[in-house]
């Protein structure tokens, strides 16, 4: 009898999780310090933080695009010294200690590098703090081979900012740097008005200049199909990208930073024996460099 006790109490040391000197390290803001804030509302990005006390900073983070993913980033003080996984539990609040704590995801962690989820994760995130829940990551501590690590996002002071960050991703632009980055358009026949679509491209890049402020560069090249004699070409394109830069510098681009030049009858991309090839043919191309 005495020998099972014995081997009982040894099984139970041996599950034991840390060390006699080991410890559980939780950082986690309180009700007195939890604070959400929107620090980012252009209609390019729409970012979402939370500081977590003597750890570093979480934070939701969108940009303009189709889709308008929302990103995640654990922002830490202190970086990773070698490769791991933290695990992400969702863990009920204080007040409803009863209830299980919910398995959402593992997040790798890099040597020297923050901690990042995608867009599903950040979105389960989102839902479990506005449910009251605090999204939790655990790992085993790189400094302190004792220790493990819990850092927890409050959901405390959560919902009013988690509110006006999803109005600002709703106002994103539906596109991206990426998209309107190079573009090429058309003209009509015998005119210097672009086609429907084109002009609709160039109102999206637009709207977009309206807020980037890291635009480096914006080259303009405008060409003409054969028709209408060279020389008449090569000013016609030349007035065509003129007149598109005149329009960026008014949307408040600096004139020093959009370079323009005309082709005329230069570097033809298709035919110019049939309508089809000559529509191509008229066409100006606007590449954006950012710095």
């Amino acid at each position: 009898m005495k020998l099972s006790l014995l081997s009982i109490s040894l099984t139970v040391i041996g599950l034991l999780p840390y060390s006699a000197n080991g410890a559980m390290r939780q950082y986690t803001a309180t009700a007195d310090n939890s604070q959400w804030q929107v620090v980012t509302t252009t209609r390019l990005q729409c970012q979402l933080n939370h500081e977590v006390p003597y750890y570093g900073e979480a934070i939701f983070s969108a940009t303009a695009s189709k889709n308008k993913d929302v990103l995640f980033n654990l922002d830490m003080v202190v970086r990773p010294d070698n490769y791991s996984i933290a695990g992400l539990k969702a863990v009920p609040p204080p007040w409803r200690a009863g209830l299980p704590a919910r398995d959402l995801a593992n997040m790798k962690l890099l040597r020297k590098f923050d901690g990042e989820l995608g867009n599903h994760t950040a979105w389960e995130m989102l839902t479990e703090l506005e449910k009251g829940y605090q999204p939790t990551f655990y790992y085993q501590d790189w400094q302190n081979s004792a220790d493990k690590i819990a850092v927890g996002l409050s959901s405390i002071n959560f919902k009013q900012a988690y509110w006006a960050f999803l109005q600002c991703r709703d106002a994103l632009l539906p596109y991206s740097f990426e998209d309107i980055s190079f573009t090429v358009m058309n003209y009509q026949p015998n005119t210097s008005k672009l086609t429907k679509s084109s002009q609709q491209r160039l109102d999206k890049i637009a709207e977009y200049l309206k807020y980037d402020t890291s635009i480096a560069a914006i080259s303009i090249a405008s060409y003409t199909d054969s028709y209408g004699g060279r020389w008449n070409n090569l000013e016609l394109s030349k007035k065509r990208a003129l007149a598109i830069k005149e329009y960026m510098v008014s949307l408040g681009i600096d004139e020093s930073k959009v370079e323009t030049e005309g082709f005329g009858e230069k570097r033809h991309v298709a035919t110019n024996d049939n309508i089809l090839g000559r529509n191509k043919n008229r066409r100006l191309v606007i590449q954006i460099e950012k710095m």
